[in-house]
């Protein structure tokens, strides 16, 4: 009996350290496989995927729909990374939520433009113009801060990023500045003498943010250029490194300028600069 014991306890033993090695031996494979969080659509990534694998890094990509799940996707360990967000959505939301997630590296941004059907240039906005902005308080802020690097206005030295009035330190021209919903002010422009405009909302409108508008957003808008988001601790994984290194490749650039012709613009800006917009957010 004593001898049977024995050998059941080797062969129990025995299978607990194939099992161990072969999780390992997982562990370790899984290094260039890499499952990724986009939104529905995108079509950067699929590129992307093609040229990993000559790497020999095969990624998964899937989609979202919303701006919620794929970080708590990323969080509870269903994903690798994502790439979806802007730098400031990204901080409030893991501030909110609790998530032990950070930043791996910038990707691009879907500029704001100012558009008009009555001036060819931004210098030639006169006094009393009106500008329509979009009416919810992220993107009028945004649309304030587009207005100030223009050179329209300035901001009061603690704007927090939320549009309103009392933002607006000056104002020369003494612009009418008339918040509006997004969706309808490109069916405003005969009515205003400029606007501010969504990416998205002018594209679906069929405007072409590099030929049409005459004042673009840069990527100096560091607070809306969209990131690489991983877990903590995972930015120095080789795998996701080289993923940054593709990203940023002059030939992702060339492709990212001809696929999206100015509604999507490369923005490849060091995290430390690109969060340098939190010393000047202090209410964030």
């Amino acid at each position: 009996m004593k001898k049977l014991v024995f050998v059941l306890t080797l062969v129990l033993l025995a299978v607990v350290v194939s099992a161990c090695g072969g999780a390992d031996e997982k562990a370790s494979g899984d290094e260039k496989n890499l499952v990724i969080g986009v939104s529905a659509g995108d079509r950067t990534w699929p590129e992307i995927k093609r040229i990993a694998k000559k790497d020999g890094i095969h990624i998964e990509l899937k989609e979202f729909s919303d701006y919620v799940l794929p970080n708590r996707a990323l969080a509870d360990g269903d994903l690798d990374a994502n790439a979806f967000q802007t730098i400031a959505y990204f901080d409030s939301f893991i501030k909110e939520n609790k998530l032990d997630l950070e930043p791996l590296a910038s990707t691009v941004i879907a500029p704001m433009g100012v558009y008009s059907n009555k001036v060819k240039a931004i210098k030639d906005i006169k006094n009393g113009a009106t500008i329509a902005v979009p009416d919810d308080s992220t993107n009028y802020g945004r649309a304030l801060l587009l207005l100030q690097e223009a050179g329209l206005i300035t901001l009061v030295d603690d704007f927090d990023g939320n549009g309103s009035p009392e933002a607006i330190q000056s104002n020369p021209k003494k612009l009418d500045i008339k918040p509006m919903i997004a969706g309808q002010i490109p069916r405003a422009l005969d009515d205003v003498d400029a606007a501010a405009i969504n990416n998205g909302v002018a594209v679906e409108a069929k405007l072409n943010p590099l030929k049409d508008s005459i004042f673009l957003e840069s990527d100096t808008a560091k607070p809306y250029i969209n990131i690489i988001a991983v877990r903590k601790g995972d930015t120095d994984r080789a795998a996701l490194q080289q993923i940054v290194k593709i990203y940023h490749s002059d030939e992702m650039k060339k492709f990212i300028e001809k696929t999206y012709k100015g509604s999507s613009i490369p923005a490849f800006v060091p995290l430390d600069e690109l969060e340098t917009y939190k010393e000047t957010w202090s209410k964030k």
